[in-house]
């Protein structure tokens, strides 16, 4: 009829319902930052007839195909990686739902978020962040894959998977208020994921440039270049800027101690691991020195002015730079005499 509006169509993000788990929320809310499903409905079911006239599905129906917009990881054959879809990715972890829809609309959503362009490399580095030390735990819980070998010492159970489990009707519950609580688990894991885009973005990522100048004048602090100090002694998020830039610019020797200052004037010394979460450290503060505090540590040291060093030595404190310096210069000293 002439002068009626056409009805708009309702666009429609489909997934299953019952028990949620934190892979499908997070993939739903991921989409929903998208232009193209801002303001679509979240259809929760298994009935495969209303699925199939959902836009997009995630985490059901049996299917991955990226052409028809079906994303689901729990199909036999399926074990697709961040590895597999683009071998230039090192993360072998297996796809969840949260994944799998990271890997081909992440971009798009930290550059609408960060207000960068999706080739920005700002965009790029955030992107291979955030997936490393937000999304791919999130892959690995829902997929059973363990961190590591062996039984572990200790559960985690206050992650974020945990807690969007915990939101779920209780068995023994009178009512049953799933939707209620999907939307409350939505909330919850979109506040957790734009949070850890904000601070990427304005606190880790402008770190990256001050370990790359300590990098680059780590000649002018001692001549083996193996001991870097962060300018006017700033304290900073320096780890994995740290190893990128060693292997992007393939630096020989490694980096074995940073310097820097803390919040009490006093200066600290550390030792850089092997690896991004390792306990091993390239070079360890001397094992005469760990454990030991203030004079005492001063005096098996002969460097005025320490404060501490860790139990394991990984850490130290001076009173001053020159000596957190001497520290670091005695360590090498001591490795070098045992070579």
């Amino acid at each position: 009829m002439a002068g009626v509006p056409e009805a708009k169509q309702v666009i429609k993000i489909g997934t299953h319902n019952g028990v949620f788990h934190c892979d499908e929320v997070l993939a739903c809310y991921l989409l929903k930052k998208l232009p193209q499903y801002k303001d679509a409905t979240i259809v929760r079911t298994r009935d495969q007839a209303v699925l199939d006239t959902c836009d997009i599905v995630v985490d059901v129906g049996g299917h991955y195909d990226p052409l028809t917009h079906r994303y689901d990881h729990h199909q036999r054959g399926f074990n697709e990686t961040m590895n597999s879809l683009s071998p230039t990715y090192p993360w072998k972890t297996k796809l969840s739902s949260a994944g799998l829809i990271y890997y081909h609309f992440g971009r798009t959503i930290l550059s609408k978020l960060i207000g960068k362009p999706e080739d920005a490399e700002l965009v790029e580095c955030a992107y291979n962040h955030i997936y490393e030390y937000f999304i791919q735990e999130i892959d690995g819980i829902d997929n059973g894959v363990p961190m590591f070998d062996g039984e572990p010492y200790y559960r985690i159970t206050t992650n974020l998977s945990s807690r969007v489990g915990n939101l779920n009707t209780p068995w023994n519950a009178k009512e049953l208020n799933q939707e209620e609580n999907f939307q409350k688990a939505f909330i919850m894991v979109g506040k957790e994921f734009e949070d850890r885009v904000s601070s990427t973005a304005r606190i880790w990522w402008p770190a990256r440039s001050l370990v790359l100048q300590a990098i680059q004048n780590r000649f002018n602090v001692h001549p083996s270049g193996e001991i870097v100090e962060f300018a006017n002694g700033t304290a900073c998020p320096w780890k994995e800027h740290l190893f990128h830039i060693e292997e992007q610019q393939k630096i020989e020797p490694t980096i074995k101690f940073v310097l820097f200052a803390d919040s009490n004037s006093s200066w600290r010394v550390q030792a850089v691991p092997v690896a991004i979460g390792s306990y091993i450290c390239r070079v360890f503060l001397l094992k005469e020195w760990q454990g030991l505090r203030d004079d005492l540590l001063s005096a098996a040291a002969s460097i005025d002015g320490c404060l501490f060093v860790h139990g394991t030595g990984f850490i130290g404190g001076n009173k001053t730079r020159d000596g957190a310096f001497k520290m670091a210069v005695k360590c090498l000293e001591q490795r070098d005499s045992e070579s």
